[in-house]
């Protein structure tokens, strides 16, 4: 027994030795690791920021004190550096202004004062977007045959491009120095693009309408019987409407042609309170640049009216053509923007609306868009805002006349609007499209501040989405409020605050800078 006792005693006394021989052996912990230079600067991405300025950002190490960045002119050869830059850590992002349509690279390097090597170059191509440095360009502007063009005095071109045409035109050193230049000779009623171009490259560019040359139209004022000067007008005929307010007494205008009604001046637009009633014989109808305030006090009767549409088709059985409004403020309607009633059964070969804005259709028995016994092919929404449209209904209602209209499709389409507070009810829908054959897109919009949802309708299509941003409003990208909803499947749309000005009072100018970036929304609330 004490031998055993003796052994254990000895193998204990022998581990306690080579533990504290192995103890003795270890090297001390190594608190921080030296290395010879510092880390290469990771994830260097580039953003082009109004067009020519270039927003250089990376992720920050701690083992830089500050960065260097170089840029050149060329893809990745760095054999022309054009601009050397050093910041601070805390002074990331940065953002360099350069010229327009040009290829560029940039590389960046992170510096230590602790006396150790620059890391390696981090690198990066991108090219600026074409310059634009054209002020706004001003309703009064622009006449049948002329427009002004205006941008920074001293700023520097060689010639104006006029399109269509391709016609080239000098700017004079006059005109330089006063940032300023009137081009004469263009045709009424066109669209043009002019770009003021410097060598090969874009300093401005601006698209219009010219106006219309009412040497060819009908001159219609305030004082004279609108009514009356409709029904008299030949087919095609162009009625120009001068700034002022117009009153039908009935609050209905009658078209049965083909027809233009269009305010003279699209920054001083003619106010008309007036619910236009298409009828038979309606194939191609324009109008353009008016005021449609809904909301009136009738002068005969002194009584408060409120029309219920901006635009009722009214006779079945007949084959309409296309109505496009453009650049119209439409206001204050008691019933729908468009619409059929039940009972009018005909098709409808297209509906567009552009560079409008439509607020305060209220909906009442009705729908945003309506049209339940109506065929319509072609619905195009582009450009424009929608505030405090059918609030509590739904936005856009087709209904299923395939019945009477077989093989058929109707399309509809929502580009580069802002819809704010439409269909703001948890049970209603921007898209209900019941036709059988459709197809719905929506891209580059501004959907806020709504419970609503697309739609929720087999017989609706998938809606097709890009670059659409929702904000207050995830009825459109998750099933929030109704279950089997259909989304927003695309995987760019946004989530984000587009900093509306005040959109209590109808600004929906934007300050969110990716939205701007992204050209997302109407883009009169961009500039």
């Amino acid at each position: 027994m004490k031998n055993r006792i003796k052994n254990i005693g000895f193998i204990i006394g022998l581990f306690s030795l080579l533990f504290v021989a192995c103890e003795d052996k270890i090297d001390p912990i190594v608190e921080e690791i030296q290395f010879e230079r510092v880390f290469t600067p990771l994830e260097l991405t580039t953003r082009i920021r109004n067009m020519t300025t270039a927003e250089i950002s990376w992720n920050l190490r701690e083992d830089a004190d500050s960065y260097v960045i170089e840029i050149s002119e060329d893809s990745l050869l760095f054999g022309s550096i054009i601009q050397t830059v050093e910041v601070a850590p805390d002074e990331v992002p940065v953002s360099i202004v350069l010229e327009g349509q040009t290829q560029y690279s940039a590389r960046v390097k992170g510096v230590s004062d602790a006396g150790i090597a620059d890391s390696k170059w981090a690198e990066v191509a991108f090219k600026t977007d074409a310059e634009n440095i054209f002020a706004p360009l001003a309703g009064e502007n622009i006449t049948a045959s002329s427009v002004t063009i205006n941008w920074p005095a001293g700023e520097s071109a060689d010639k104006f491009v006029i399109l269509p045409g391709n016609t080239e035109r000098a700017i004079t050193a006059d005109e330089i120095a006063a940032g300023e230049a009137t081009i004469t000779g263009l045709n009424s009623e066109t669209e043009y693009t002019i770009r003021m171009v410097r060598g090969t490259k874009q300093r401005g560019e601006v698209t219009f309408t010219t106006l219309v040359d009412i040497g060819d139209a009908t001159a219609v004022y305030p004082d004279d019987d609108l009514s009356a000067m409709v029904a008299a007008a030949a087919e095609g005929d162009v009625l120009v409407l001068f700034p002022g307010e117009f009153m039908v007494h009935t609050g209905t205008l009658t078209l049965n042609k083909s027809i233009s009604i269009r305010g003279l001046y699209p920054y001083d637009k003619p106010i008309v309170h007036i619910q236009f009633v298409l009828e038979d014989g309606v194939q191609n109808v324009e109008i353009a640049d008016l005021e449609m305030a809904g909301s009136y006090t009738d002068p005969e009767t002194s009584l408060a009216t409120i029309l219920d549409h901006a635009f009722q088709y009214n006779t079945s059985d007949v084959s309409y053509g296309s109505l496009t409004v453009t650049g119209c403020n439409i206001h204050d309607y008691n019933k729908s923007l468009f619409a059929g009633s039940s009972s009018i059964a005909s098709t409808i070969e297209s509906i567009s609306l552009d560079n409008s804005v439509v607020t305060n259709i209220l909906t009442d028995g009705a729908d945003g868009i309506d049209f339940r016994g109506a065929y319509v092919a072609s619905l195009s929404l582009t450009n424009s805002t929608f505030n405090n449209v059918a609030p509590g209904r739904d936005f856009i209602r087709l209904d299923d006349t395939s019945g009477t209209y077989p093989g058929r499709v109707t399309d509809v389409v929502i580009d580069h609007c802002t819809l704010y507070g439409v269909s703001n009810s948890t049970s209603r829908r921007i898209l209900y499209v019941r036709f059988v054959d459709n197809t719905l897109t929506v891209t580059n919009t501004i959907i806020a501040e709504t419970v609503g949802y697309y739609t929720n309708q087999s017989r609706s299509a998938q809606p097709e989405c890009s670059r659409n941003n929702y904000f207050n409003a995830p009825g459109f990208y998750t099933d929030a409020y109704t279950s089997g909803a259909k989304i927003d499947l695309s995987t760019n749309f946004t989530t984000e605050d587009p900093g509306f000005t005040d959109d209590a009072n109808g600004d929906f100018t934007i300050s969110n800078q990716n939205l701007i970036d992204f050209s997302v929304g109407d883009p009169r609330w961009r500039n």
